[in-house]
């Protein structure tokens, strides 16, 4: 409860706890009528002590001053002591203080402790439809699954055609620059300038397939069948249907003389590519010798 009380032409509003330490003395001043210059001086001490701790009441419905007038509404309270929690934080004003109108929107740019712009956060996993590389390894399952099933030659040509296409691109733009180049040189003749344009992509682009199967071509043509047998079982590793590499294992490993494997190599071409050209004919033959040397 609050009291209102009148010192001369000073209204004061007591809470609880002022009533108890200061309504006494202003009943005794004003009983007295207190005039002179020291009860003045300990009216004003008292005013200053007292009205603070007035301000300070918070929340005080239908308050009747004295004289039984109703008071007109003050302004908002003044809040001192602890900040209150962000559950019990009382609302504020709706308008957009100046010092944050130019405040930077959260990844936007916002300036670090140095004032120099932040870079731009890279987008989280998952956040694009997929990744370039993604897409051309749905988009090579999708051909292999096609040209297994193939129902012609034609047919299965323009499938090869088009998987080939995608073998050329490795995701750098470096690494497909150096292939260019290498094909360039191989068509020249340049084999060793091919070959180190080769070794710079497959050090660029370990894991770039295509990389390793055009030198292992490179290896054939110089009769280093060895070289070129390590390089096409690396390829096979990071590409199982790649049908050119398959070819090549069973060409390489039929001229070598190993005749068994070189038929499970065209009997795993024909699975990847049933109409591959020639392929079928190599088999067949290839069959008939080593079943009858089983015989």
């Amino acid at each position: 409860m609050l009291v209102y009380f009148d010192v001369g032409k000073t209204t004061l509003r007591l809470g609880p706890l002022t009533q108890r330490l200061l309504l006494p003395i202003f009943e005794a001043m004003t009983a007295a009528k207190a005039t002179s210059r020291a009860g003045g001086v300990i009216l004003a001490c008292v005013t200053a002590i007292a009205l603070p701790a007035a301000v300070c009441a918070q929340d005080v419905p239908d308050v009747v001053g004295p004289r039984g007038l109703t008071l007109p509404e003050r302004g908002p309270p003044v809040i001192t002591g602890p900040v209150p929690k962000s559950s019990e934080a009382p609302e504020t004003s709706p308008q957009t203080p100046k010092s944050a109108e130019k405040q930077p929107q959260a990844g936007k740019n916002a300036p670090e402790a140095d004032g120099k712009p932040a870079p731009d956060k890279p987008a989280e996993k998952g956040a694009t439809a997929g990744s370039a590389p993604e897409q051309r390894d749905k988009l090579l399952t999708e051909l292999y699954a096609r040209l297994a099933t193939a129902p012609d030659e034609v047919t299965a040509a323009q499938i090869a055609a088009t998987v080939e296409q995608l073998w050329q691109h490795s995701g750098s733009a470096t690494a497909d620059l150096l292939m260019a180049r290498a094909a360039a040189a191989t068509e020249a003749q340049r084999t060793d300038l091919a070959m180190r344009l080769l070794n710079a992509a497959i050090e660029l682009q370990p894991d770039y397939a295509e990389a390793w199967n055009r030198r292992a071509y490179l290896f054939y043509l110089g009769d280093d069948y060895k070289r070129a047998l390590g390089d096409i079982r690396r390829v096979l590793a990071l590409e199982p249907h790649h049908f050119k590499a398959l070819e090549g294992l069973a060409n390489i490993l039929q001229h070598l003389g190993e005749k068994k494997a070189a038929l499970e190599a065209y009997e795993s071409l024909l699975k990847v590519h049933p109409n591959a050209p020639g392929a079928k004919k190599a088999r067949d033959d290839l069959k008939a010798e080593v079943e009858g040397q089983g015989i």
